[in-house]
């Protein structure tokens, strides 16, 4: 299995790691600082690194739901062969807005006290879907959501067990995704502090002062029981 970098440092942005794998599918590695997409949150994008320094561009990255496989997608892998030693260069800007936005959602989950039922990360916007049917009003989640970005809470991650997570069962606030677990069994939880603590395999920034300025774009009915609200930066 891939190690992932990512879940204990989101700020790394290259590595070196030796190709394990290699099909139409993609390249895999065993290690990376390439997220794959899972979770609402979109797999990275950027540079591989080849052992003659030719460059090949990854346009995606995926993980393969029945074996876990954690999938570089480049578009001519003819060049790369099990063995070799690469580089892997994150596509720092568009990582970095990507957890300005996951870390938004979860101030948005500290906002908004319902169960969420789906979420999505774009680059440039972010959106979850509460189990609600009452009304919503933009402004005042606006101004709540600023005033937790003002705060500038510090941000944490740790492992936990499923005993754990099983008397603490209000930790998990989505109904669709099951929390994240790592090769040994245990839950990562993300806690900005004071804020929101959650399960969460997702990258993000350091302190919610650094996701910036927010603005809720929409409020949108879905359904009897779904309300979507859509955020984006206010810039």
């Amino acid at each position: 299995m891939t190690e992932e970098l990512f879940r204990e440092d989101g700020y790394l942005q290259r590595c070196e790691a030796v190709v394990t794998a290699v099909d139409e599918r993609g390249v895999q590695l065993d290690r990376s600082v390439f997220y794959a997409l899972g979770g609402g949150q979109p797999g990275d994008t950027g540079t591989l690194v080849l052992p003659d320094g030719g460059e090949r561009a990854v346009s995606d990255t995926r993980r393969e739901r029945e074996t876990g496989e954690h999938l570089h997608v480049v578009d001519d892998a003819s060049a790369i062969s099990v063995g070799d030693t690469v580089a892997l260069v994150l596509d720092w800007p568009r990582r970095h807005r990507i957890m300005r936005f996951h870390s938004a959602l979860h101030m948005l989950c500290a906002v908004i006290d319902a169960p969420v039922t789906s979420g999505s990360i774009k680059v440039d916007q972010a959106r979850l879907d509460f189990d609600l049917s009452e009304p919503l009003a933009k402004e005042p989640i606006t101004e709540a959501l600023n005033e937790l970005v003002r705060r500038d809470a510090p941000m944490t991650t740790r492992w936990i067990g499923d005993a754990e997570l099983d008397a603490q069962l209000e930790l998990i606030r989505t109904m669709s995704v099951q929390p994240p677990r790592n090769a040994a069994g245990t839950i990562r939880l993300v806690e900005f502090a004071g804020i929101d603590l959650q399960p969460c395999g997702g990258t993000h920034v350091a302190s919610s002062g650094e996701i910036g300025p927010l603005l809720v774009r929409k409020i949108e009915k879905k359904g009897r029981q779904n309300r979507r609200i859509i955020v984006v930066f206010d810039e």
